[in-house]
């Protein structure tokens, strides 16, 4: 009895890990984006912010890829450095670097809300490079190309139709006055470049979730493949850091919001991310990874309005709403392959016992 429950409890812990893995992380991204905000508001340059940010992650991440794959490291070959290098450009230097361009040209609440885009990009890539297969004829393939089409369709209401703000949290005198100050910074911000910007860095995130499932195929070592993203990172970021930002003194950073920020996501959004990313990115495919984002659109919206005052436009509810709806109807698609490919297991040693009892009689 006492062996009985222990198994089903070990079961039970196994099929929630994935889960609890990338609930945990829909958390630290929240907190990476209110931290990132007021370190960016604040004047530090995004192309050092993401040099320092793996810098950070891949002395976090190296020592323990070192000792912990030191037996299990697949052999490093050409092809797959390539791709690596690929992957520390589409992620560390397009992606996150207009993410914080997106950041700071619109608000935290609406980067987080826009980014429940991905799972339906990041599908419609895993179709084109056929991780996924479109079945028109089953139900699952339906009901995430609906989805698709209804999450791109709330990003357009997000985009093309911003409404009244509406506070979420009441705000005291000195609050508001704070806030009356943002919202006409916010009035003069370019919504449209930020949208353009984040749609952009959206496309390379899905590009780096694909990428990134076809790397592991060849080299299955999460902690070292996370390890050389983060390398990437740094050199790659770091050459193109030195173009684009002129002035040196963009790189001094000292115990204030810069450290923390590049801390904070160095750790949490890069080095631990990667790495559980990699591990259910490989058990359970790249759309599975992207459909947690709208617990990260809650807490930050929360966080938003207390930290930065915030108020959320009535276009970014409806939109996001919108997108919610669309997203679970791809996830829902997910989840039903993943039954049906299950249930097609357990019926196939049957049908082979069958035919071999037929052949021997």
């Amino acid at each position: 009895m006492g062996k009985d429950l222990c198994s089903k409890f070990s079961l039970f812990v196994v099929k929630i890990k994935p889960y609890l893995a990338m609930v945990s992380l829909q958390f630290g991204y929240a907190g990476m984006i209110i931290i990132s905000m007021i370190c960016l508001k604040r004047g530090m340059s995004h192309w050092v912010l993401v040099v320092y940010r793996h810098a950070v992650a891949f002395a976090v991440v190296a020592p323990f890829a070192l000792i912990i794959e030191r037996k299990t490291r697949p052999k490093m070959t050409l092809r797959v450095f390539l791709k690596i290098m690929a992957l520390g450009i589409l992620e560390p230097v397009i992606d996150q670097n207009l993410y914080y361009v997106g950041l700071k040209s619109t608000s935290a609440t609406y980067v987080s809300a826009f980014i429940n885009v991905l799972p339906a990009v990041t599908y419609i890539l895993a179709v084109i490079f056929r991780l996924e297969k479109v079945n028109l004829k089953k139900v699952s393939s339906m009901a995430k190309l609906i989805g698709t089409t209804i999450t791109v369709g709330g990003a357009m209401v997000m985009t093309l139709y911003k409404g009244p703000a509406i506070a979420l949290v009441p705000h005291s005198a000195h609050v508001g006055s704070h806030h009356d100050e943002a919202a006409v910074a916010a009035g003069v911000q370019n919504w449209v470049t930020g949208t353009i910007c984040l749609l952009s860095c959206i496309v390379g995130w899905a590009g780096f979730f694909i990428l990134q499932s076809m790397t592991l195929s060849e080299y299955p070592a999460e902690l070292s493949l996370a390890a050389w993203v983060c390398l990437m990172g740094i050199v790659e970021g770091g050459v193109v850091a030195l173009v684009m930002e002129h002035d040196m003194s963009a790189w001094a950073i000292g115990f204030d919001s810069r450290l923390l920020a590049a801390a904070y996501s160095g750790v949490v959004c890069s080095g631990i991310a990667y790495y559980l990313q990699s591990v259910v990115n490989r058990t359970h495919g790249p759309v599975f990874v992207t459909a947690f984002s709208p617990l990260s659109m809650v807490v930050t919206a929360f966080l938003a309005a207390i930290i930065l005052a915030e108020n959320v436009h009535l276009g970014s509810l409806i939109g996001a709403f919108i997108i919610v709806i669309g997203l679970y109807s791809v996830v829902w698609g997910k989840s039903k392959d993943q039954t049906d490919d299950k249930v097609k297991l357990q019926e196939l040693p049957v049908v082979i016992e069958r035919e071999t009892v037929q052949s021997l009689n």
